[in-house]
């Protein structure tokens, strides 16, 4: 019997105590084994000799970098990760693959369909709620999910608007550009399915310089989440897993 297609998690972040904690959560949340995964730590090997199609589906987590930066000012790591991932789209979305960007996964899909990235709906790190747009509850992955739910966030940017070609599936407030569709498998999420207390936690300590809040407020916000319960959230992973596990 042939063995089924493992699913490619794609890593952006450079420190592995963050880095390792995501990929927890992605295989805890999305019910996958180690057998199921192939871990791909991009700023540490590239994407040489990744095919996509040779998976059963793609999750692309977070990171510190942004997007937004001019490319003069970004290192010479980070243009090379942005050149990588574009050709890893061209591949993606000319066979319309099965493709998860979450929060900078969105941005680079996102920048990717031509939209603009900026700073202008950068969110803080917590709790928010999103709602559902018409397309969002008929969507395989929202269906049947509550029109408004929690979720956890925290980015210094996102899309300015819904990206070219691509289906608004959840908004809110503070940031228009919550989750949306290009084609029928490719979906994009700024907010964590991921996310939960523990991890959240650990991202506030690693990241209380990088400028995401001010560092003195790190200890307050680290006791608001754990007031956090983001359930929904964690339903879209686990539903994209087992939509596209062979």
């Amino acid at each position: 019997m042939p063995r089924a297609k493992r699913f490619l998690i794609l890593q952006l972040r450079p420190e592995d105590a963050t880095a390792d904690n995501e990929l927890h959560a992605i295989m805890k949340y999305g019910g996958l084994q180690p057998d199921d995964v192939q871990r791909v730590r991009v700023e540490q090997t590239g994407l040489h000799n990744i095919r996509p199609e040779q998976f059963a589906g793609i999750i692309v987590g977070g990171s510190p970098y942004d997007v937004s930066t001019p490319d003069e000012l970004k290192s010479p790591l980070q243009n090379s990760v942005e050149r990588e991932f574009h050709q890893l789209l061209d591949a993606v979305t000319n066979q319309d693959l099965p493709f998860l960007g979450c929060c900078s996964g969105n941005g680079l899909l996102g920048s990717y369909c031509g939209a603009s990235i900026s700073r202008r709906f950068g969110e803080p790190v917590g709790g928010t709620d999103v709602r559902l747009t018409e397309a969002g509850r008929k969507d395989p992955l929202l269906r049947g999910l509550p029109d408004r739910f929690r979720v956890l966030v925290g980015h210094k940017e996102a899309c300015d608007s819904v990206p070219a070609g691509c289906t608004l599936l959840a908004t809110s407030d503070s940031c228009p550009v919550q989750m949306f569709r290009l084609h029928t498998n490719i979906y994009a999420t700024q907010f964590h399915p991921e996310g939960d207390a523990e991890g959240f936690a650990l991202r506030i300590r690693v990241y209380r310089d990088y400028g995401y809040f001010p560092p003195e407020t790190a200890d307050t916000l680290i006791q608001t989440i754990t007031n956090e319960n983001t359930p929904e959230a964690r339903q879209i992973l686990q539903r994209f897993v087992d939509r596209y596990r062979d």
